[in-house]
């Protein structure tokens, strides 16, 4: 009887440990990455906009310095602007850690 007992009691720490020691961490770990991504979601939509209204201000407002053969040029501008968007988030990406 002594001996279920003592069994129980040490079923019941176990339980109580995983909870404490596994569960808790995990559950922090889930809000961390679910705030991450609503965060890069909101980065990504943010610099798509601001690549189609710099594309659209280089097509309307540069008046007919890209016009005709050279129209392809806002293109190239707004590319190279992503290309710096990348390299500046890459630079970030080693930098915090989950502390």
């Amino acid at each position: 009887m002594a001996r279920r007992q003592g069994v129980a009691e040490v079923a019941d720490l176990v339980k109580a440990y995983v909870r404490q020691e596994l569960l808790g961490p995990l559950q922090g770990a889930g809000r961390w990455v679910s705030m991450g991504l609503a965060g890069s979601l909101a980065l990504v939509v943010g610099v798509v906009l601001l690549l189609l209204s710099l594309l659209r201000a280089l097509q309307t407002e540069t008046g007919t310095v890209f016009a005709e053969s050279l129209s392809w040029i806002p293109y190239l501008i707004v590319v190279a602007a992503l290309g710096a968007v990348i390299a500046l988030l890459l630079r970030q990406v080693g930098k915090r850690g989950l502390r």
